[in-house]
């Protein structure tokens, strides 16, 4: 069994980080679908272009192509997925065991994003597309008591129209469980502000905003994400590490835009196992995550792609601990940081950080400790 310390006072095991109250703000739909699902799924859907027939050879299929380093290579199994959630059940079932998951790994509070418009190819609408998802969310969380957010994301390689119609139908359901709006896909040669029409319209409704940024671009999208685009929180963010000066791993100074992230509390939503399957990072070694966490920015961990990355928050949170040493203070921290970021209600991330993620820690030091 893996151990690490916590504080010099107990072991951080898996089974003890499994049980601490997590909050996921970086997760896409279609993206972590259980391979079992996606062959059920397949079959049902008479899709017969799937790479593997048994469940455990096609998540290793998922995981292996797409850790390689690369953005475009990691994309290419989504077209698997999204072929196969292409009815009103399927993606009402998705999103039902997407909660379910959630239960099962200790989270208390998730928010789950995708594209509405890659899901009408077999004939739903884009109003359908939503109450499915909505009700598989719905579902599963009177269920498993477990809260949610939905996102609605547009793609950078489409065009403005498409984004426009995208933030129009995020703001639709803000009262049914969307809680926010993103951008989405290939950085390079996609600048952000090429969907700012779309992105003023969500100001203007009042809408949270996250983008994808600093993921295959350098600090350049993520200064469009913020200033063209008025993103309240950056997804990834990790090559903001470029607009910091380090000197044998020490922050010298911060250049403009890594200081006003600083400054303003921006969170970043860090996504370790990803960022290397992406290649936005070497290694998990080479990442920036621990000059971010003791600069004090507002680091989130996150999954990305379950399916994909082969991960879990567990996983993450065991990844912190015993790649980057993180105790369970800093973990304490990043679940705050989390649930002080989340898109829902600032009376609810109020509730939950005192009445669940406190608690829980504190329960858990008290176990280590004794």
């Amino acid at each position: 069994m893996t151990k690490h310390r916590s504080n010099g006072r107990g072991p951080l095991t898996r089974e003890l980080l499994q049980r601490i109250p997590k909050v996921l703000l970086h997760e896409h739909l279609d993206g972590g679908l259980r391979p079992a699902t996606v062959l059920e799924l397949a079959a049902e859907a008479r899709y017969g272009d799937l790479p593997e027939s048994d469940a455990d050879k096609l998540g290793e299929w998922f995981h292996l192509g797409a850790a390689r380093g690369e953005l475009g290579l990691y994309l290419e199994g989504f077209r698997h997925t999204i072929a196969v959630m292409q009815t009103a059940d399927a993606l009402e079932r998705v999103a039902y065991e997407f909660i379910e998951d959630m239960a099962e790994d200790g989270v208390i509070y998730a928010e789950v994003r995708f594209a509405p418009h890659y899901h009408t190819q077999k004939g739903l609408g884009l109003d359908a597309v939503m109450r499915a998802v909505l009700k598989g969310l719905k579902r599963g969380s009177a269920q498993f008591h477990v809260s949610f957010g939905l996102i609605v994301c547009a793609m950078r390689n489409e065009p403005e129209t498409l984004s426009m119609k995208m933030a129009e139908l995020a703001v639709t359901y803000r009262n049914e469980g969307c809680v926010g709006f993103d951008l989405a896909g290939e950085e390079a040669g996609n600048p952000a502000g090429e969907h700012q029409r779309a992105f003023e319209f969500a100001k203007r409704e009042n809408f949270a905003i996250t983008i994808h940024a600093g993921e295959s671009f350098g600090p350049k999208s993520i200064w469009q994400a913020l200033h063209f685009c008025g993103a309240h929180r950056i997804g990834h963010g990790t090559r903001l590490v470029e607009d910091i000066v380090l000197y044998q791993g020490k922050v010298i100074k911060l250049e403009p835009l890594a200081q006003y992230v600083l400054d303003h509390r921006i969170p970043l939503e860090i996504c370790l196992s990803s960022n290397v399957h992406t290649g936005a990072c070497e290694s998990l070694a080479a990442h920036p995550f621990p000059v971010f966490l003791r600069q004090g920015f507002r680091v989130t961990l996150n999954t990305d792609n379950r399916l994909m990355s082969r991960t879990t928050m567990t996983d993450e949170l065991l990844i912190a601990a015993e790649t980057f040493g993180c105790t369970l203070a800093d973990l304490e921290k990043i679940s705050i940081n989390s649930m002080k970021s989340a898109f829902a209600h600032y009376d609810y991330r109020v509730k939950t950080i005192f009445e669940r993620i406190k608690p829980g820690y504190a329960k858990l030091r008290a176990e280590l400790a004794s």
